[in-house]
């Protein structure tokens, strides 16, 4: 999938005005029925299934939360809940070249990671005004490692707010299906979801929002490797381990970080020259010498380990020349040029080439990161900004560098919330 972009000079892209959400409207009932047939040959592949819990208490529209594993996640949705028409919360870059299409299909805009004061609005609006159910992925971005991502904690006071049932989709099999480091590789594996009425309205009036965060955290725990290695879930495909480094770049055996390739089956270091097969369950073997880490969960959070501790000892910092992108119309994604973006305990800073300062970012403004890889096929990115406009830089460096600056800002943040509650 590509998205349309544009070449601007940076003048341009900085006085384009952001785009105006317009007028709320009903998904439309056609669009949903073609996408429910468009979805059926994937939900027949897959074997789909899916298994409902206390669904009888979900009368009338509902808030959805679904995990975020891979592209298939819609066709899931309208395999589960055709022909009830829903709202589904969406990035903004969705939009670009076809907006027409994507509100008639009932996606409303936002921004990721980014605070959205009319975002809460448009909710209350859908549910309310139009009798029509909301779909949220609370994690935003999708998971690396096969775990769920950082969850907002604003979660609680909505599900308060929006009173009418929390619903929550929990997919399994999603992720081994198509992971995003694998450059969209499609694998053959079996999908199901558990579909469950989670609360009624009186049920969340009678809970305080931290009693339904951590019912929110609970239901949203999950390891894919781990079930894949645990019920014996088979991946043959040969190049199961391509694009791996971008979520596994440092090397435990020497330290280097950037020097991880991985391809085919197996995951190298350029460094030190040490390998490691994935099997056919998603387990990593060296093929010599001792196994470090041998899932990539528990390799995963090695080097969030590693982040955390360059942050104490106040040495990190990402430096990187970047190929710059701008969103603000959401007419075309416009290409500015080159540029510089900077990550350290201050934030972040992207500067333009000539110097000039686009953005800075506090480590407080954001519990998480954009970051995504083969972003429409453009490359990996890294996304920052604000309602008015968004910044996507694609770093232009050897070194794969978007997943640790997304764990870094999660640490950063922790630890300076730690410290402001101290």
């Amino acid at each position: 999938m590509k998205i349309k972009t544009q070449r601007v000079s940076i003048d341009y892209a900085l006085q384009t005005p952001p785009y105006q959400k317009g007028k709320l409207k009903k998904p439309s009932f056609f669009w949903n029925t073609l996408i429910r047939l468009l979805s059926a040959p994937t939900m027949w592949k897959s074997k789909f299934t899916c298994t409902k819990k206390n669904m009888d208490k979900a009368k009338g529209p509902c808030l959805i939360l679904m995990n975020h594993s891979c592209f298939v996640d819609m066709k899931i949705l309208s395999r589960i809940f055709y022909p009830k028409r829903y709202f589904i919360v969406g990035t903004t870059d969705s939009l670009v070249g076809k907006r027409w299409l994507m509100k008639q299909i009932g996606i409303l805009p936002t921004q990721k990671f980014v605070a959205d004061a009319t975002l809460p609005r448009d909710i209350t609006r859908a549910l309310r005004d139009l009798k029509t159910s909301v779909v949220i992925y609370p994690e935003a971005g999708y998971s690396f490692d096969g775990r769920t991502t950082v969850l907002p904690q604003s979660l609680g006071a909505l599900v308060k707010k929006a009173g009418v049932p929390l619903v929550t989709v929990i997919t399994d099999g999603a992720f081994l299906r198509q992971p995003l480091y694998n450059n969209l590789r499609i694998r053959k594996t079996k999908l199901s979801a558990e579909v469950e009425c989670l609360l009624t309205p009186d049920e969340a009036t009678n809970k305080t929002a931290q009693e339904i965060n951590a019912m929110i955290a609970e239901k949203f725990s999950f390891n894919a490797f781990q079930a894949q290695a645990q019920r014996k879930i088979e991946i043959t495909d040969p190049d199961r381990a391509e694009g791996l480094h971008r979520v596994l770049y440092r090397c435990p055996a020497c330290g280097r970080e950037g020097e991880m390739l991985g391809e085919g089956e197996t995951l190298s270091c350029r460094a030190c020259g040490k390998s490691y097969r994935m099997d056919t369950y998603g387990n990593l073997c060296a093929n010599e010498g001792e196994t470090e880490f041998s899932s990539v969960p528990a390799w995963f959070d090695y080097q969030r380990d590693c982040v955390r501790q360059e942050i104490e000892r106040g040495e990190y910092e990402l430096d990187v020349p970047v190929e710059i992108s701008v969103l603000s119309d959401c007419k075309a994604l416009y290409q500015i040029g080159k540029g510089r973006l900077v990550h350290n305990a201050n934030g972040f800073v992207l500067t333009a080439e000539d110097g000039r300062e686009l953005f800075t970012q506090s480590p407080l403004a954001s519990y998480c990161l954009n970051a995504d890889f083969n972003w429409y096929e453009i490359g990996d990115v890294i996304g920052l900004g604000s309602q008015k406009r968004l910044f996507y830089c694609f770093p232009q460096t050897p070194k794969d560098v978007v997943t640790k600056a997304r764990l870094a800002t999660e640490e950063l943040y922790k630890k300076l919330k730690s410290e402001l509650k101290k």
